[in-house]
């Protein structure tokens, strides 16, 4: 069969040159028309759910909230792998799903079982999930630099926070902006004893 092919070029050059080109041509066209992915996402169906509980051990953290809810999850429907971490005031789980499934309905299965465990986690650690994009989502990175000097790092970092960040988040195919950095604005309340006792105002009922 290639012996007839190389046979019949040879035999009509003109032909051969002309076909070779014309599919030449036709490659160039589909290099620059066809859309490909440069990092082809291959990653799995996973939704991470993250639960912040400040000022407890990983041990606590395990035996409390991560332990809870990798056996919850473990029964969901389609779920192949749990993975479970728990740091200081942290705790992460990664709960993966088979192949082809469908990522929001992987989505809705977590917060479906997650609301089976409300009440059943310590009080004021509230599981949240991570934003619906993959493992290899992160696509664009950013500074904001002042090289005017008028403004410093917690000016800058309100600016991200307040405006920016939500002026990204709007646009078509942006799941998260996440912040890195920057000085956050803090307001701090002094209590003045003396103009309480004066007022016959306890301690106890100033709240912030």
């Amino acid at each position: 069969m290639i012996e007839k092919i190389i046979t019949w070029c040879g035999r009509n050059a003109r032909i051969t040159v002309i076909i070779a080109v014309l599919l030449g041509l036709w490659g160039a066209y589909c290099l620059k028309s066809i859309k490909v992915d440069a990092i082809p996402d291959l990653s799995e169906t996973q939704v991470i759910i993250f639960t912040e509980w400040m000022g407890r051990s990983p041990d606590l953290i395990e035996n409390q909230i991560t332990y809870p809810l990798v056996t919850a999850m473990l029964s969901a429907p389609k779920v192949s792998v749990v993975r479970g971490f728990s740091m200081f005031g942290m705790s992460f789980v990664y709960v993966i799903f088979e192949d082809k499934t469908d990522l929001y309905w992987a989505r809705s299965r977590v917060i479906e079982y997650l609301s089976k465990l409300s009440g059943q986690l310590p009080q004021g650690a509230t599981p949240s999930i991570g934003p619906d994009a993959s493992g290899v989502g992160w696509v664009f990175q950013y500074a904001l630099v002042d090289t005017s000097g008028k403004y410093n790092l917690s000016e800058i970092k309100t600016f991200q926070d307040w405006y920016l960040k939500y002026w990204l988040t709007s646009v078509p195919g942006v799941a998260e902006v996440a912040s890195v950095g920057g000085f956050e604005k803090q307001y701090q309340v002094e209590v003045d004893p003396n103009k309480l006792a004066a007022l016959k105002i306890p301690i106890q009922k100033v709240h912030c």
